[in-house]
């Protein structure tokens, strides 16, 4: 115990922010060329300075060859402590933009790819008119990623189907929206209203990222018994032209309505029932992140063009308090 407390008080000692800066990026790329240039150094300034770092400390950060760069067990610790130290660095920063009354002059956001494109056209334009100073980061990932790369400290924040959080997250419930079948102008089941076991009889094309979810119809895209044959496809737009061509149907979430034609729109039918036909969309951020204007911010550009209704009441009237 003696020996792990002094090793951790010479590393405080001797670090700088600096040096934890370059640790970190060559933890994160795996590769010092790559590390190097995201921290604007030249490769044998950043391994010099590593070298020198390990030989004062006298432990071993990295193990590498021509072929990997990867933590020691101790190297591991180093760096989940140095992330921390760069965190806490970086939110007096913030407290004092928040104090200010100003948002973050830079915010990375990541968004699910099935959510995506029906929020980030409008929201860049709303985000850039409101906060022409911010510069702006979007990624697209899968959800997992986006949770992942907000507890790795990558992203300040995402936008990802809900119920995704894990420990060290924080979900914010954004808005919930309707989904709606879609059906080949060929499909023969031409029913004004479907209910949930109407769609158990016909070929149905899905996508599971973005439509097999907790609270929703669809328990029967993990059971293979009642004859449902499912496929899964990139984006929602693909299956709605893989409807067009194969027949069939699928189910699309309410924000895709408005970029369907006027001919597919008549495709479309309501799903009988409430909490059964839908899903919900959250903001995930880290539990310890303070930037409440920045998060309200972007809360404020979505609200300009949600469809009414739609917007958790509360985000709506009184935006977020962290």
């Amino acid at each position: 115990m003696t020996k792990t407390l002094t090793l951790w008080y010479k590393i405080i000692r001797k670090m700088t922010l600096q040096q934890l800066r370059y640790i970190i990026a060559v933890d994160k790329y795996r590769n010092f060329a790559k590390a190097a240039d995201s921290c604007n150094v030249s490769q044998p300034t950043l391994s010099a300075m590593l070298v020198k770092l390990e030989e004062e400390l006298d432990v071993r950060i990295f193990e590498r060859n021509s072929k990997s760069v990867v933590p020691t067990e101790t190297g591991a610790m180093i760096i989940r402590q140095a992330q921390k130290a760069l965190n806490e660095t970086a939110r007096i920063g913030e407290l004092v933009r928040e104090e200010k009354g100003t948002v973050s002059r830079k915010l990375h956001m990541a968004v699910s790819p099935t959510i995506a494109p029906f929020l980030l056209p409008k929201f860049i334009r709303h985000y850039r008119e409101s906060n022409p100073s911010v510069e702006l980061n979007i990624q697209e990932m899968k959800s997992d990623d986006v949770i992942a790369s907000i507890t790795q400290g990558d992203t300040d924040m995402g936008i990802a189907i809900s119920d995704k959080a894990r420990d060290g997250v924080l979900e914010i419930p954004l808005y919930t929206e309707r989904f709606y079948v879609y059906l080949a102008e060929s499909c023969w089941r031409k029913l004004p209203v479907f209910k949930p076991e109407n769609l158990e009889h016909e070929t149905m094309w899905i996508m599971k990222e973005a439509q097999c979810m907790r609270r929703s119809l669809f328990s029967f895209c993990h059971s293979a018994a009642k004859g449902v044959k499912i496929y899964e496809a990139g984006s929602i737009e693909t299956l709605i032209r893989v409807v067009d061509e194969n027949g069939g149907f699928t189910v699309i979430p309410e924000m895709q309505l408005p970029f369907l034609s006027a001919e597919q729109r008549a495709n479309v039918r309501r799903i009988e029932g409430d909490y059964v036909s839908e899903r919900s969309v959250s903001l995930y951020i880290h539990d310890d992140y303070i930037r409440q204007k920045t998060v309200n911010s972007v809360i404020d550009a979505l609200k300009c063009f949600l469809p009414k209704g739609m917007m958790a009441e509360g985000i709506a009237r009184h935006g977020i308090r962290i």
